[in-house]
């Protein structure tokens, strides 16, 4: 799968990667139509080209509470501007063009098996479900497009679909996708990274999960049918019997994680195997993580319970820190796998972890999650991105079911959320321990999510579909306990308990008559005058 991504023609992605409002001519020197849309092979080349769109490392938490970079940034601050264009809206239309044209071609292959056309239509129809859960994430109801336009189509000029509508086609193309693709062990080895049926359910179990907790937090439709769907979808996953937990949560995230025999990874951005054998590479660690463009915060760190199951604001367990290392004492196994801790190996230049440079790590926190000493050395990683995990499949399955029903059984707990405890070395999360110790399910389940894809790109997206952006992100940012005796001399402000205030709250604003949506870019309302910006933009 690595090698065939690697032959994709720049002709074809020239054919395929014109942007949503792009509808000029082609140049004669495109692949003729006439000469394409003939084989497995060219289906194959077009649907591959798809995945180059698989979201790749980025530095999205720094716009939740759980992460801060080097300098302030206008999502979590509250300062930015309706942009003139963004390619958090185009580049998605890119995506939505690319599947559209495999959609309406595919067909033409007229000697390729009916199944096998089905097959990477299925595709198409999974990326173009990507493509709009992007848009609706961020803008609510967009343009529809559902074939690719010419200069004179009248979709350039009508307003947006309305939000339902948009969900409704993501569900369409999803189901479909699920009932055309093969499950991964049909795929194989050699087609490891290919889009399952067990992936589209997963996918879809994420959007209507997102879809049914917004609804119902933000007062806006029914809610029901959403997570219903997000439930069944779950559980289709579970009973499948297609995947399973790694045994290692550290190495889930390193080379050791890669390939089909871990059967964690449902989608994933592949990258390579080598030097020789790769599709790209990037340099998350060094580039990201290292040099402090994502660090941890306090309130990340304090999320995290102790083995006992606890809170540390319940646990009998916590103690308060008096070193860097204590920080992580009796605490969730994937604390210790997501903050670099004393003792850790870090990079070429200094081979062990002690304290985290605070030029850089600002919070005095530094993540580890895909952390490699080779590859700080070569700046050019191989580590595949995981999209979408079977954790996050239990995760969606126990907060549906909660949120459909307002409880669950210790049968579900142990079903899920139990089994990411277990492989963490946590005690499990009943009913008895939510009951007994002053708890709340909601928030020990929604706890749980943030502890198992902590530095996954989740949290900001999880604060909106609660609508609880209003109250989280507006706090100070806070850093480590500065442990002087510890840390170098620096100059770093502290708040009068001692810890490291990166980002007080007077910088952190958020305003919930706007911000739970973003603004249009404003060229594409110049284009299209029936195309209306969101409220407060």
């Amino acid at each position: 799968m690595r090698k065939t991504f690697k032959y994709i023609s720049y002709s074809f992605a020239l054919l395929l990667g014109l942007s949503a409002c792009d509808v000029t001519r082609l140049p004669e020197t495109a692949i003729s139509d006439d000469t394409f849309w003939r084989s497995e092979s060219d289906l194959k080349q077009a649907a591959n080209y798809l995945y180059t769109w698989m979201p790749a490392f980025n530095t999205d938490d720094n716009w939740s509470d759980d992460a801060i970079g080097l300098s302030a940034n206008g999502i979590s601050d509250g300062s930015r501007l309706a942009p003139s264009t963004d390619g958090s809206y185009n580049t998605p239309y890119q995506l939505i063009r690319a599947a559209n044209n495999i959609i309406e071609k595919a067909p033409r292959a007229t000697g390729v098996a009916t199944d096998i056309v089905d097959r990477y239509i299925a595709e198409a129809r999974f990326f173009r479900a990507m493509g709009y859960f992007s848009l609706v994430q961020r803008y609510g109801g967009v343009p529809l497009i559902l074939k690719t336009l010419t200069d004179e189509s009248p979709e350039l000029r009508e307003p947006a679909a309305t939000r339902a509508q948009v969900m409704e086609q993501m569900y369409q193309d999803l189901d479909f996708a699920a009932s055309k693709l093969q499950n991964p062990t049909q795929l194989g080895t050699a087609n490891y990274g290919r889009i399952s049926n067990t992936a589209a359910l997963a996918f879809k179990a994420r959007v209507a999960l997102f879809e049914g907790t917004r609804a119902k937090f933000h007062n806006d439709g029914d809610p029901t049918p959403h997570l219903t769907a997000a439930y069944n979808a779950a559980k289709a996953v579970i009973d499948s019997k297609q995947h399973d937990l790694f045994g290692n949560y550290f190495n889930l995230f390193q080379y050791e994680g890669e390939g089909r025999q871990n059967r964690e990874n449902i989608i994933v951005r592949q990258y390579g195997v080598s030097v020789t054998d790769r599709v790209s590479t990037h340099n998350y660690y060094r580039g990201s993580i290292e040099n402090g463009n994502t660090s941890p915060t306090k309130a990340l760190s304090d999320s995290y319970v102790m083995v006992d199951g606890l809170p540390i604001t319940k646990s009998p367990l916590y103690k308060a820190p008096t070193t860097t290392l204590e920080v992580f004492a009796n605490r969730d196994g994937r604390m210790s796998a997501t903050f670099m801790k004393r003792g850790d190996p870090m990079m070429t230049t200094k081979p062990i972890f002690d304290v985290a440079n605070l030029s850089f790590n600002k919070t005095g926190y530094m993540f580890r999650k895909f952390a490699n000493i080779d590859d700080w050395n070569t700046q050019a990683s191989l580590i595949d991105r995981p999209v979408l995990r079977y954790a996050e499949v239990l995760l969606i399955y126990a907060e549906a079911r909660f949120e459909l029903d307002g409880k669950i059984s210790d049968a579900d707990l142990d079903l899920t959320i139990n089994r990411l405890r277990a492989r963490a070395g946590v005690a499990k999360l009943t009913n008895d321990l939510v009951s007994t110790n002053g708890l709340t399910m909601r928030e020990e389940i929604r706890r749980e999510r943030r502890s198992e894809l902590a530095q996954e790109g989740f949290r900001y997206w999880d604060l909106i579909r609660w609508k609880t952006a209003e109250i989280e992100l507006p706090k100070p940012i806070l850093g480590i306990y500065f442990f002087k005796s510890e840390f170098p001399p620096a100059t770093v402000n502290l708040t009068p308990d001692n810890f490291i205030l990166v980002q007080a709250a007077s910088f952190r604003k958020f305003d919930a008559a706007r911000d739970y949506l973003w603004p249009l870019p404003i060229n594409e309302i110049s284009l299209n005058p029936a195309l209306k910006q969101n409220p407060g933009w």
